[in-house]
This record gives structure tokens, C-alpha cells and sequence, in this order.
């Protein structure tokens, strides 16, 4: 980047790279190696000057040499307008996080709950909790004995909960009689069918997939 761009210090220069260059790799060592050049180039340029032709020059430019999307231009841009730099913001918590209402032990203890009852539907396990804490008072349930039937769903589908609680259901036989259980004579004629049903499991009372496998017993297909 360096070496094809370093000569670029003005918009005929630019438009110029622009309009006569091949498309170009980045190879910088790191996000903070691009971020700084946008900036160089912004400061070098003296973007917030420019009119709005002279602006859209720059930013076909800088897209060109490092390969950034358009939004991701404008986020930059963007930010050195209001702040002179351009920093990586991204991994850092939220200005204004939402509060955690329900934490992770509420989750483990309404896994619990599900492991000794046998998890029960959604109304019926929020009237048990909200019963042991507002009849025997348990505080482990302060905070359950308000969830609503919609969120008790939605933690359930949660990691937390699925870590602490993990239900296989073994295959259900069935009693229907829908064929003829018995070894086939094919005589060596094709077309003669072995079929092998496997159930994955239940878990949480979500049905698990069924498999089918069908094979000839001649030819083996």
C-alpha cells in the first residue's frame, strides 16, 4: 500500500489513481495499519473542505486501496468528523447496555425445576415458582416468580439452560403393524428392499429427525 500510494497528495493525483489503477489487495499488518491511513489520507486531502464531487473522489480512493464497503467508509469518516480519530469501537460493551433482569443463576434454577418435575408446560411451571416464593418464600424464586410464560420459553432456549439441562429421548416403538417383518428372498433379483428406521432423539420436547435407510439387498444400492 505504501509503496503505490505514497505519491498521492493531491485530487488530480487521485483521480488520477483512481480512474488508471487495477483494483488493489490491502496488506496492511493490522486494522489499526488501515485505520490510520484512512486518516492520513482525510487530514493529507483536507476531506471536510472538499466539495461533494471532490468527497466522493476520495472515498472511490479509499475504498479502492483498502478495500472497505461503503458503510464502513462512512462510519469511519463519520467518526474523525466528530472526534479527529478513527478507533476500532468494536468488542466494547454498549454506551447504554440493557439491565440483565434474569441471570444465570435464575436460568440454572429453572433448569432445576424442569429436571425434578419433568418439565412441566409453561403456565404450570410459572405458577409453582411464583407459588415458592410468594407462599414459602425462596428467594432463589424472587425474581422467577414474575417470568412471563413468552420469556420462560426464551430462556429455556438458552445456552445457559442447555448446558445445565440436556434431555435424549430414547425411540418410541411403535405397535402398528405397517409390514411384513421378514427377511427377504430376492432370488437374485433386484429390487428386493432392506429398510432401517433410526430416531435421533427428542430433546425438550422438540421432536428429534427420523433417518430412513433403504438399501437393495441385491445390488446393494
Amino acid at each position: 500500500m505504501t509503496l503505490q500510494t505514497e505519491w498521492v497528495r493531491t485530487l488530480e493525483q487521485v483521480r488520477a489513481f483512481v480512474e488508471g489503477s487495477e483494483a488493489v489487495d490491502f496488506t496492511g499488518a493490522d486494522r489499526e495499519s488501515v485505520y490510520e491511513f484512512v486518516r492520513r489520507t482525510l487530514v493529507r486531502l483536507s476531506y471536510e473542505r472538499l466539495g461533494k464531487p471532490d468527497k466522493r473522489l476520495v472515498r472511490r480512493y479509499l475504498a479502492k486501496v483498502t478495500g472497505l464497503s461503503r458503510a464502513q467508509l462512512t462510519r469511519l469518516i463519520g467518526q474523525h468528523r466528530e472526534t479527529g480519530r478513527i478507533e476500532d469501537r468494536r468488542g466494547g460493551a454498549p454506551a447504554c447496555p440493557f439491565e440483565r433482569r434474569y441471570t444465570r443463576a435464575d436460568i440454572r434454577q429453572l433448569a432445576a425445576v424442569d429436571a425434578a418435575l419433568g418439565q412441566m408446560s409453561g403456565p404450570a411451571t410459572r405458577a409453582l415458582m411464583r407459588r415458592q416464593y410468594a407462599v414459602f418464600g425462596d428467594t432463589r424464586f424472587e425474581r422467577l416468580a414474575g417470568l412471563s410464560n413468552g420469556h420462560l420459553y426464551n430462556l429455556r432456549r438458552s445456552v445457559t439452560y442447555r448446558r445445565r439441562r440436556t434431555v435424549v429421548a430414547k425411540t418410541q416403538a411403535t405397535h402398528r403393524t405397517i409390514g411384513q417383518r421378514r427377511k427377504p428372498q430376492p432370488d437374485g433379483q433386484p429390487g428386493y428392499v432392506r429398510v432401517d428406521t433410526v430416531h435421533q432423539g427428542d430433546q425438550d420436547g422438540a421432536k428429534g429427525v427420523y433417518h430412513v435407510n433403504m438399501v437393495d439387498d441385491v445390488t446393494q444400492f
